[in-house]
């Protein structure tokens, strides 16, 4: 059986996780092991954020409607209560682009389902 030299694979191996930590600072970007630790805190914290993202998203929408239901004489649960009474297909990202973008349409919409 013929000899198998591992040289191609491991530096194959070492120049991608290299490669991932491009503009890192220090050892994190030229030593093997430093540089795989910090992709795997990047890893770790990029998955937590992209959570966090959708989170802060989320908050952001109910500012906006909270402060549109207020010009328009309404608290932001009592909207939203209102909305799913009338059987309302409108999420609250869509309410939020309508308070935002398209206010006197916000307003009509508000004194549609609870006037």
């Amino acid at each position: 059986m013929a000899r198998v030299k591992r040289g191609t694979t491991s530096l194959k191996r070492r120049k991608n996780i290299l490669a991932q930590t491009k503009g890192y600072r220090f050892g994190r970007s030229t030593k093997t092991r430093m540089a795989k630790d910090a992709i795997f805190h990047a890893g770790t914290s990029a998955f937590r954020d992209r959570k966090n993202k959708k989170r802060l998203a989320r908050n952001v929408w109910s500012l906006r409607i909270n402060a549109a239901a207020r010009e328009n004489g309404f608290s932001y649960s009592k909207l939203v209560g209102a909305l799913k009474k009338a059987g309302s297909i409108l999420d609250r990202k869509s309410l939020s682009a309508l308070a935002k973008d398209h206010p006197e349409a916000f307003a009509r919409m508000v004194q549609k389902i609870t006037g």
